[in-house]
């Protein structure tokens, strides 16, 4: 009975001591969130800003001719992923990986933003064509290389399509793996309806668009990592809260067996003396 108690009590100090991690670890990633979701709501301006100028464009010259916007016959497609450095952030980097499975063709060219996606990916035979590349420790300016790279790869007819598997933030508690075409422009953004307005572009929509794409793929890349950090820090929060609680759960189960088994133990104590003293 004593043995019992103390596992018990040794148990209580561990899960205890576990709690004060998953507690401290969420009020980290809380205050990361609140600070990634003000630069991501800073840089989504700009993102939208660039896409409704592409959006308009395309609209009053339905038939242009820039480069970025011919289809090849290449049937390959390169796919930017953004997983995370660390892990405890729940089924965050699971999921991303669950959908690159079942939807990507392992011999497409791939690259890699996070250490956790391009580790499993490499073992599932992926073709990343790009060195690790870590999601803690990049800027602008690594994705204006990478978004060059693969603006090259296209108009090389090397690759016939540019497109983003990341997790989009929808709400401080619900993050959605989803697949983004960057190129060839999506039918919806030709269309643009909203912008059917007789426009003068000067210099020619031709040499704007061959400038301006390329600005509107490096900020679409630069607007999906800062989404995917605030996605992971949220799902990170979540993830913590979640074991907060059910440690606090744990804490107060093994607490009522500790008090049990120490009732069952006083019971006995008392038992054994009456016991004693009516037999002598």
């Amino acid at each position: 009975m004593a043995q019992g108690k103390q596992a018990l009590k040794g148990r209580i100090r561990s899960v205890s001591a576990t709690r004060k991690i998953t507690s401290a670890m969420e009020l980290i990633a809380n205050a990361k969130l609140q600070k990634q979701r003000v630069q991501m709501e800073k840089n989504r301006e700009y993102a939208d800003t660039l896409r409704q100028m592409v959006s308009q464009i395309l609209a009053n010259n339905p038939d242009s001719d820039c480069v970025y916007l011919k289809k090849n016959q290449s049937s390959r497609t390169l796919t930017f992923m953004f997983t995370s450095d660390m892990g405890l952030c729940g089924a965050y980097n699971a999921n991303l990986l669950r959908m690159a499975q079942e939807i990507l063709d392992p011999q497409d060219p791939m690259i890699v933003i996070g250490t956790k996606g391009t580790s499993t990916l490499r073992q599932k035979g992926f073709n990343l064509i790009h060195e690790p590349i870590g999601s803690d420790h990049v800027d602008f300016y690594v994705f204006n290389d990478l978004a060059d790279e693969a603006l090259n790869l296209y108009v090389d007819g090397e690759i016939g399509k540019i497109q983003i598997l990341y997790c989009q933030f929808v709400n401080a508690v619900t993050f959605t793996p989803q697949l983004l075409t960057l190129l060839p422009v999506s039918p919806m953004e030709r269309e643009g309806r909203e912008f059917k307005v007789e426009t003068l572009f000067e210099p020619g929509p031709d040499e704007i668009l061959k400038s301006l794409i390329p600005m509107y793929v490096r900020s679409l890349l630069y607007s999906t990592h800062m989404q995917t950090k605030t996605a992971e820090q949220g799902s990170r929060r979540v993830a913590m809260e979640s074991a907060t609680d059910n440690a606090d759960e744990l804490i107060d189960k093994l607490t009522l067996q500790y008090n049990q088994a120490r009732q069952a133990a006083i019971t006995q104590e008392i038992t054994e003396i009456v016991a004693g003293a009516d037999a002598s």
